[in-house]
C-alpha cells in the first residue's frame, strides 16, 4: 500500500478527568454550524434571525431522538444490550433518515406557529443541513464506522482489526465512504447555493432538491458500505429509503417549479 488514510487511534479526548467523545462533540459544533449558515441565509430573506435560534433550541433534541429511534428500529442488533443500549448515543448509531425527519418536522412546526414562511425557511435551511451532515459524518472516522468495501486504491480508509467485520478480518483498507459523503454534501450545498442566487427557484424547492441530491448519492453509498443493516429481498433497506426519498424529491422539485404564482 503506497498510501491510505489513517483512523484515529481513539474515538475521542481525554480532557483531565473527562472524556469527550468525538462523535457527539462534532454533533454539537455541527448543529452550531447549521445555526450559523442558516441564520445568515433567513436573514437574507428578511426573516427573525432569533427564529432560527428558536427552531435549533426545539430541532436539535428531536434530531438527536429521531436519529436514535430510526438506529434502534432499524439496526437493534448493533445496540449495546444492557438496559442503557437504547440512549448510548456516544458508542454512535445515529439515523440519518430519522434524525433529519423528526429535526425538521419539529423544527418547522416552530416556523409554522410564528407565523413565518415555510417553505422559504426550508430553503434558507437545505445548504446548512448538508454542511451539519459533513461535519457529523467524521464522527464516523472517528469510530472507525461505517467504511465500505475492502480496496487498494491510495485513499483506502485503514481499520484496526477490531474494526473490521469478520469475513474482512485480513483486508486493511477500505472505502472511505465517510468522506465521500462529506465531499458529496459539501458540493450539493454550494450547488444549492449556487442555484438560489443565479436562478429563480420557488421554495421549497432547493429544500426538495436537498432531499432528491443527498439520497441519491445515499443509493450509490449502500451498495459500497458493508456494516451490519437489515436488508430487503437481498439487498440493504436504507438502499430502498434512498430510491424512494430521490423520487418523492425529483416528484416535489417538479411541482413545487410548476405551482402557479399567487397573488
Amino acid at each position: 500500500m503506497i498510501a491510505s488514510i489513517p483512523s484515529p487511534s481513539d474515538s475521542g479526548f481525554q480532557i483531565g478527568p473527562f472524556f469527550l467523545h468525538a462523535y457527539g462533540l462534532l454533533y454539537a459544533v455541527a448543529v452550531v454550524v447549521a445555526v450559523m449558515i442558516t441564520r445568515r441565509r433567513w436573514v437574507a430573506r428578511g426573516g427573525d434571525p432569533e427564529l432560527v435560534d428558536e427552531v435549533a433550541l426545539w430541532g436539535f433534541p428531536a434530531g438527536l431522538i429521531g436519529g436514535r429511534l430510526y438506529h434502534v428500529i432499524t439496526s437493534w442488533n448493533e445496540v449495546p444490550h444492557t438496559w442503557w443500549g437504547p440512549f448510548a448515543v456516544w458508542k454512535g448509531g445515529l439515523g440519518i433518515w430519522g434524525g433529519i425527519a423528526l429535526g425538521v418536522i419539529v423544527g418547522l412546526w416552530r416556523v409554522k406557529r410564528r407565523g413565518a414562511d415555510v417553505a422559504g425557511f426550508m430553503d434558507a435551511g437545505a445548504p446548512a443541513l448538508l454542511v451539519a451532515q459533513s461535519i457529523g459524518r467524521v464522527g464516523n472516522w472517528f469510530n472507525q464506522e461505517l467504511f465500505g468495501k475492502p480496496t487498494s486504491l491510495p485513499w483506502g480508509l485503514e481499520i484496526d482489526p477490531e474494526h473490521r467485520p469478520a469475513q474482512y478480518a485480513n483486508d486493511a483498507t477500505f472505502h472511505p465512504t465517510f468522506l465521500y459523503e462529506i465531499i458529496w454534501n459539501l458540493g450539493l450545498a454550494g450547488f444549492l447555493v449556487w442555484l438560489g442566487h443565479h436562478r429563480n427557484i420557488r421554495p421549497p424547492g432547493l429544500f426538495a432538491l436537498y432531499v432528491a441530491g443527498y439520497s441519491a448519492f445515499r443509493i450509490f453509498e449502500e451498495t459500497v458500505r458493508i456494516d451490519p443493516a437489515h436488508h430487503f429481498l437481498g439487498l440493504r433497506l436504507n438502499l430502498f429509503v434512498a430510491v424512494a426519498l430521490t423520487i418523492a424529491g425529483l416528484l416535489w422539485f417538479r411541482r413545487s417549479q410548476r405551482r402557479p404564482v399567487t397573488h
